[in-house]
Order: C-alpha cells, then structure tokens, then sequence
C-alpha cells in the first residue's frame, strides 16, 4: 500500500507542476508542443476551447483546432496556401501549431481536400498588456445576478460586476458598463481578455480603478430575445433600464462615481452602437465611448413606427448640437455587408462625422472580419486613450479634438478587391 501510494504521489506530481508552472491558454499550449499524443492535450482543448474546439494565442503561438463537425483538413492564415493538420489521438480533434507575429490581426480560413469550409475569420495577436504578470495585483469578479426589468416588460438579463485593484465598496469607484458581458466573464479564456488588461493598466496608472458591470441581453418572459430591441433602438429606454433598474442593484456592493466624466460604455457590434447610443442620449451619464465593429446600419429601423435606425447616425452627429464625448472606435475593411447596411462604410461615415464636428475621437480600421480580433489588440492602448488623463479630483472636462487629429484629411474608400470600373 505504501510503494502504491507512492507511485500514485509521483504520478501526480508532473500534473501539480504543470499546472503551478503554466497559465490555463500556456498550458494547452505546451500540451500541444509535445505532440498530437500527449495525455493532458484532449482534456485541455474540451476544457478551456470546447467541444468545438477554436484558437489559443500565447505569445507568439498560435493553436488552431477547427470544430470536428468541419472534418478540416488543412488551415490557411493570412490568405496564405493551406497548412495541414494534424489529427489528435484519441479524439475527433485536428490541430496545427505555429508561430506568428504579435500586435496583429491573423485571418484563417478552414479547408478539406483543397476547398474552403465554414466563414473566413480573424484572431488576435495579442499585445503584452493582455498577459497576466505575477507581480500585479488581482480584482474580484462577483458571481452571476439576475434583474428582471420593469422598463422592458419582464425581461431577465444577467450581469455580473468585477472590482478592479484599489476599488473599495464605499469610495465612489469609476465605471465601465460592458454589453454581451457573458462574454468577457471568462477572464483570459475571453478574446478581450479585460481583467488582465485593466490590471496592468492600473497598475501602471495608465487608468483609474473602477468597476467593470458586463451586462447579457436580456430575454423576454416567453424567451424572446431582447438584444437587438436593447442595442439597436435609437432612443433612451436602455439607459434608462441601466440608471433606474442594472446600477443602483451594483451600489449595493460598490458605490459608483455618478459623473458622466467618470462613465465609460462599450460594446461590439450592436453593442458597439449601443454603447454610442447612450452617450449620444446622455452625455451627464456616460462620456467615454468604446465601440468596436458597430452596428451603425437599419437593424431597427421601422419607418412605419417613426423609429429611427443607427443608419441615421453620421447625419445626426453632423447636424445635431454636439455632445461632450469621447469615442474610441474601430472596424476593418471586411466586415458585414448585408440588408441592414455595410459596417465598414458606415464607421467610416461616422467616423468623417466626429472628425467634421472636431469631436475627441479616434478610429482604427483594420482588415478583420466582423469579429473581436482588432478589439483584443487594441484594448490596451483604447482603454488608456479613453481614460487619459482622467483627474479622480474632477467631475467634467471639455472634451476637444487632439490637434494630431485635426491636422489629418477626412478618410477616404478605394476599391482594392475589383476593377473600379
């Protein structure tokens, strides 16, 4: 009994010291060094990817394992020849790693036998402050809450909030609301990975502590989902739904800064324009604008209603009083195109808008597809450039056009994927 307790001992030693030595994503990384044979790479792969498998970054290594249900063959990045893959032993797994360039988006796209499967789509290589450094302290995620809504007839939607270092439950603490927060909850394993990026950011004082809320659509009682009437409408019902119903439920835990000058908002894709939408509505309440592959187009445009539609944004920016924001934006050349509208003109419109209006923006166009590839690059540098020069001792700034900015040309479309005539 003794030698077999020991043996059991030495066996599980290698997995402790796998686990203290490596991050989660580093770890499933370096399984899959070893090989297609390795023992923890299944396991691995289901627990932190899924069953559907999907991509790892870590540094420079990049694992890429397509869904099984795709029978993949082969892998092209960045437009590039197929790779081939390598099936995984024991599992319906294939994988392919191999080293690329940091500080860029990678387009992939899935191959069998020479031909194109599944959609064309884009990962990040992250920066360094999207790495977790041992020395900077941690902040606490709470667990899942649930409201259910007055202002939306009954729907139910999750939130959770995270604290960042040196946020203290009664000091009034900054905030960041989150749309399609289920998404970012998850820490590393999230492709934003705004946890690690806020703590290396305070750390280095490059932004305030503050308070994460991330916020899922909602669902209606018989299971409708809420998400587009929650982040595509062009009106104040969901800020009215966050400031009467989502915020006074997370001061119960953590008192919040009620300066506009203190509030930032973000999301992707329609909550990108949710995210500009509330400040556009209240600038008191939310001043700092995070938006990423926004859903400027006619989601909910209903004409027969009176109601407008984000399409009608870069024409209000241009004609309506200007509001006193700040606006972090970003998209790439091949996103949607679709009945709503074209995302990549229509930021791009917007973004002509804001710079015609001197508004204190920025916008970055990338490449990628309608995916959070450029965002997770980008983080670092967009919450800092959000937050800059943020003063705890102030409740207002007049927000003004970089001068950098307003020495540079309005941005201009070329064709580069067919003759122009």
């Amino acid at each position: 009994m003794k030698n077999l307790a020991g043996l059991a001992l030495c066996a599980l030693l290698p997995t402790l010291a796998f686990a203290q030595e490596f991050a989660p994503l580093q770890g499933l990384i370096e399984a899959a060094r070893q090989g297609p044979a390795a023992s923890t790479l299944v396991a691995e792969i289901t627990k932190l990817l899924g069953a559907k498998g999907g991509v790892a970054v870590w540094g420079e290594d990049y694992l890429f394992v397509p869904d099984p249900a795709l029978k993949a063959t082969g892998v092209s990045i960045d437009m590039q020849p197929p790779l081939p893959l390598t099936k995984i032993e024991g599992s319906d797994f294939a994988m392919r790693l191999v080293k690329m360039r940091v500080g860029v988006t990678h387009a992939y796209q899935y191959y069998v036998d020479g031909k194109a499967v599944g959609n064309r789509t884009d990962v990040s290589g992250y920066n360094p402050d999207s790495y977790p450094k041992p020395w900077v302290p941690k902040g606490k995620l709470s667990e899942k809450h649930t409201i259910v809504s007055k202002i939306y007839d009954g729907m139910k939607a999750d939130y959770w909030f995270y604290a960042a270092p040196g946020v203290y439950p009664a000091v009034p603490a900054p905030l960041m609301v989150w749309q399609d927060g289920q998404g970012l909850v998850a820490g590393d394993l999230s492709k934003l990975r705004l946890f690690t990026v806020t703590e290396n950011l305070v750390a280095q004082r490059l932004i305030p502590p503050m308070v994460h809320v991330l916020i899922a659509p909602g669902f209606t009682p018989d299971g409708k989902a809420m998400r587009s009437i929650e982040y595509d409408t062009v009106s104040d019902r969901y800020n009215r739904f966050l400031l009467d119903e989502v915020l006074p439920e997370v001061e119960k835990v953590y008192k919040l800064r009620p300066d506009g000058y203190s509030r930032g908002i973000a999301g992707e894709s329609s909550g990108g324009i949710c995210s500009f939408n509330s400040a556009w509505f209240m600038p008191d309440k939310f001043s700092r604008v995070h938006s990423t592959i926004g859903s400027f187009t006619s989601i909910q445009w209903h004409p027969e209603d009176k109601q407008d539609g984000g399409n009608v944004y870069p024409f209000m920016v241009r004609k309506q009083p200007k509001r006193n924001i700040r606006v972090w934006m970003s998209d790439g050349a091949d996103d949607l195109e679709n009945n709503h509208g074209s995302w990549p003109l229509q930021n791009i419109e917007l973004a002509n808008s804001l710079k015609m209006r001197e508004y204190d923006f920025h916008f970055r166009f990338g490449l990628a597809t309608h995916d959070s590839a450029q965002a997770g690059i980008d983080l670092p540098e967009s919450l800092a450039w959000l937050w800059r020069g943020y003063d705890p001792a102030k409740t207002s700034e007049e927000f003004t056009m970089d001068p950098a900015e307003k020495d540079k040309p309005y941005y201009r479309v070329t064709i580069n994927n067919r003759d122009s005539w």
